[in-house]
């Protein structure tokens, strides 16, 4: 089956927001209206999305730093889990990384979400030692 894949649009950011809700991925401290204006409007970065049926059925979010890729917000619709949706954002954000010349692509997984673990390691992602360190920064305005 192939699933259709575009870029998304402003017009698209209540549907993406909504599917991203539904799938849990928005936590308190991060604004996923802003999180998506800020993918679209950079030229190092995209939202890719899914459609079937209905309109759109998954997304995920994919930026680089010139040198390592990663990706953010895959989402499949709840009742479409299991489909190849994920697959074929994971694919399509891979091929978006490569054709800009990104060489390696991350992505973080909450170390309590197991069955997300399970789903990367069948595409062929592996665990890499690294210790993660952030810091949250004070934006202006």
């Amino acid at each position: 089956m192939t699933i259709p894949i575009r870029a998304a649009a402003d017009a698209d950011q209540a549907d993406i927001i909504a599917l991203w809700h539904a799938c849990g991925l928005v936590v308190s401290h991060n604004d996923p209206a802003a999180d998506f204006r800020f993918a679209l409007a950079g030229p190092a970065s995209a939202v890719l999305v899914a459609e079937g049926e209905g309109g759109i059925i998954g997304s995920v979010m994919v930026g680089h730093d010139g040198h390592r890729g990663w990706l953010y917000y895959l989402a499949a619709a709840p009742g479409r889990q299991g489909q190849g949706i994920g697959r074929a954002l994971v694919a399509a954000a891979e091929a978006w990384l490569r054709v800009r010349g990104v060489p390696k692509v991350q992505l973080m997984i909450r170390p309590t979400n197991t069955a997300v673990a399970r789903f990367y390691d069948r595409l062929g992602y592996a665990e890499e030692p690294r210790v993660i360190m952030a810091k949250r920064l004070t934006l202006p305005g």
